[in-house]
């Protein structure tokens, strides 16, 4: 057994915010209450704060195809490294996971892990965009989702289809909203910047024009949807007006996307060459705002490692995306919380309970009975962003200080990482 003793319990499917002690054993939470005294071996959470694993909806480990940049274990030591219990990958791997083989393949793998590693499949074949997966066959073995992340689906009737189905399946599918007519050179914002580089860039309008598309199909068919990695103020406030109209659509907002502007290329090079491109600061304020009113409802990482080889290259040869899963909490913390826009209850929200909703997984909580997924960390004790878990480098984020130091990651009762 293990008691953990007088840490501050941030639980955002109770809306507690309290400090208590409770008690774990056999990878279960037993007893939650003040004072328990119980012979168990025990940790002090004296100033820490206690939440639920976090999870992170949208992650790419790279594994089968890309292991250079990173595989299961890589990425799942990242993960514990930045507090989550439960990660979902994404499936533009090679192959893609469009095919049972593959999807089990990864499952199996991620046993191997000590955390959750849930797994999404391809909307369609080889993510070309002409034809649809055998949905239900891949629902059947275990995927938990649909997404064709990393390029937009731009036949309207192959997503109307796909739509359909996953209403049928009761899975949700998850769309990269990008139109290539409207992106002259990826990554970068088309404004000041680009204008600057001479780089052609990626205009906001390349995501508006598909996000006004994909939310009327929701509408239209009343299936889960989520837009991921918003970036663009005008895709903020569509995604919150047909919420209002009674869509069953969701969006992701990613740290640098809330922290970073387009003039972080400046600055950091390749390592701010991301799809979808950091905007302008009014953007930036706009996915807060949408943070805020619930209009944006989870916060992943896009966890996209690179070789440094790779992230070297010339910033039109460059690949687009970085590393997230150690940076995340600790960025959540310093963009939004600190500056008053959001509790730290919300954060846990948005970064634990919203993500496994989506998904239709059942969000934990600390509560008797409760699998054992938490999180211990220091809302105010900072840290230096330096060494990663992940084989990966390619953070934009490395030499900042930090706050929300992480000390343990506990999943299923059993500690898979302890800071310093």
């Amino acid at each position: 057994m293990l008691l953990i003793q007088n840490g501050r319990i941030v639980d955002p499917v109770t809306q507690t915010d309290a400090i208590m002690d409770f008690l774990i054993d056999q990878g279960t939470i037993l007893q939650v209450g003040k004072k328990i005294e119980v012979q168990a071996d025990r940790i002090d959470a004296t100033g820490l704060v206690i939440a639920p694993g976090l999870v992170d909806a949208h992650v790419h480990f790279r594994d089968p195809g890309f292991t250079y940049k990173e595989d299961i274990l890589s990425g799942a030591a990242a993960a514990k490294k930045g507090g989550f219990t439960t990660v979902i990958c994404m499936a533009n791997t090679k192959p893609p996971v469009d095919n049972s083989d593959t999807l089990q393949y990864i499952l199996e793998k991620g046993k191997q892990t000590g955390i959750h590693l849930y797994q999404t499949a391809t909307v369609t074949q080889g993510m070309a965009g002409r034809k649809l997966v055998d949905m239900e066959e891949l629902a059947r073995q275990g995927a938990v989702g649909f997404t064709d992340d990393g390029l937009p689906i731009m036949d309207e009737n192959v997503l109307l289809k796909a739509l359909i189905k996953a209403r049928k399946l009761n899975k949700p599918i998850s769309l990269h909203e990008e139109d290539p007519l409207f992106i002259k050179q990826p990554g970068v914002n088309q404004g000041d910047v680009s204008h600057q580089l001479r780089y052609g860039g990626a205009s906001h309008t390349a995501e508006d024009i598909m996000v006004a598309r994909d939310a009327v199909l929701a509408l239209h068919t009343g299936a889960s949807l989520c837009i991921q990695h918003i970036s663009s103020a005008n895709a903020v406030e569509i995604v919150r007006t047909f919420k209002k109209l009674g869509a069953d659509i969701h969006a992701e907002a990613t740290p640098h996307h809330f922290t970073l502007t387009e003039d972080a290329v400046l600055k950091y090079g390749t390592y701010a060459r991301m799809n979808p491109p950091v905007r302008t600061e009014y953007d930036r304020q706009k996915i807060i705002e949408g943070i805020q009113d619930g209009t944006i409802d989870m916060i992943v990482t896009d966890h996209a490692p690179h070789s440094t080889e790779e992230k070297s290259r010339p910033l039109e040869q460059a690949p687009s995306g970085i590393i997230g899963l150690e940076t995340s909490l600790g960025l959540g913390i310093h963009s939004l919380v600190q500056p008053g826009y959001i509790s730290l209850l919300k954060l846990m929200e948005l970064m634990s309970k919203n993500p496994m909703e989506f998904y239709h997984l059942p969000p934990v909580s600390i509560q008797p009975g409760q699998p054992a997924d938490l999180v211990l960390f220091n809302e105010q004790e900072t840290w230096i962003v330096d060494q990663f878990a992940s084989k990966a480098s390619n953070s934009p984020f490395t030499g900042w200080t930090l706050p929300g130091k992480i000390h343990y990651t506990i999943c299923a009762g059993k500690i898979v990482y302890q800071g310093d």
